[in-house]
């Protein structure tokens, strides 16, 4: 008898397979119209094999929900992608792309697994796991490569141990601003990085979404993405540090849609987490309380953007409602 046999699922396990097929399904679709556009052929051997890891989280997940006779969610199809579509982003812009998600998958799989009891959930998201690190250490190497690495500044090596001695230490308000420590540094410029991406993306969106509240939607997170650039960067720039390059240039000039407008909204959906989650971390992370007070403000503005989203997806039936907690209210109704 197998270890999980007779063990049902908890909610922690149900709510992220769920989530993950979602995401996996959006996935294979993304990935197989990159397939059919790129022309690197070392940048297509990294989409095939992301594509490959979609594929059989698909299965596995499918898998898992059939032995429990849990209905497998809709997610995309080949209904929500049109492969015959002109490519709307640039080889680069794949690969790149293809990193960014590996980085969203360790986080996501590294959040679930210690969550995880049954034993075929905890090999999954452990298979998971090394997948995203192989796929990450595959991109980062094919982009040093090509010299499109986009890598996080340098600082000098400490030569002494120290202490911290000011409780000014903590400021950034007012007075003399102590320079950034690397992790506050790491923070801003992955954000910087995740929110070029989403400017391009937004970008691209926007020429080929079909619904004109989609197309504003997409819009509106190009100016919230190019302002949290501003503000990130300025901060990096007031330190005489580089800032990340932006990858609005590899958007293509084409108006025919490869994916539906449900499948990008879904999209900018899990952006909209992901981008949350990262500043919720970056707050933790920024020992500056202007640092730290900017996230704050900066993630309000995102969380009231996602609601939008999420409320147009609403109106067009396209958000598939995730496993939830039993209504005892409205069960103990006569």
């Amino acid at each position: 008898m197998t270890q999980h046999e007779n063990i049902q699922l908890t909610s922690a396990e149900l709510a992220a397979l769920h989530q993950n097929y979602l995401g996996d399904t959006m996935s294979v679709c993304v990935l197989g119209h990159f397939l059919e556009t790129v022309v690197d052929q070392e940048i297509k051997t990294v989409v095939e094999h992301a594509l490959e890891i979609a594929l059989q989280h698909v299965e596995d997940i499918k898998e898992i929900f059939n032995k429990e006779n849990i209905p497998v969610p809709i997610g995309f199809t080949v209904q929500d992608v049109n492969k015959h579509a002109p490519r709307l982003f640039s080889d680069p812009f794949y690969l790149s792309y293809i990193k960014h998600m590996a980085r969203g998958g360790l986080s996501i799989y590294g959040f679930i697994q210690p969550h995880a009891f049954r034993s075929d959930v905890l090999s999954f998201y452990s298979k998971c796991l090394h997948s995203a690190i192989e796929l990450n250490n595959i991109a980062t190497d094919l982009l040093q490569k090509k010299g499109l690495a986009d890598r996080p500044a340098y600082i000098p090596y400490p030569e002494k141990n120290e202490f911290v001695q000011k409780q000014s230490f903590l400021s950034g308000f007012m007075g003399d601003k102590r320079p950034l420590t690397g992790m506050e540094i790491t923070h801003l410029y992955a954000n910087i990085q995740t929110n070029k991406l989403g400017e391009a993306l937004a970008i691209g969106f926007s020429q080929v979404a079909q619904s004109n509240k989609v197309r504003k939607y997409f819009l509106r997170g190009k100016e919230i993405s190019e302002k949290h650039i501003n503000v990130f960067s300025g901060y990096l720039r007031d330190e005489n540090l580089p800032v990340p390059m932006t990858w609005n240039h590899e958007v293509s000039i084409s108006q025919e849609a490869p994916f539906s407008d449900k499948l990008m909204m879904f999209h900018f959906g899990l952006m909209n987490f992901s981008g949350s989650g990262n500043y919720g971390m970056s707050v933790a992370a920024s020992q500056r309380k202007d640092i730290a007070a900017i996230y704050t403000r900066l993630n309000g503005e995102i969380l009231l953007y996602a609601e939008d989203g999420a409320n147009i997806m609403i109106d067009e039936a396209w958000l598939e409602q995730p496993p939830l907690a039993a209504d005892r209210n409205d069960l103990a109704k006569k």
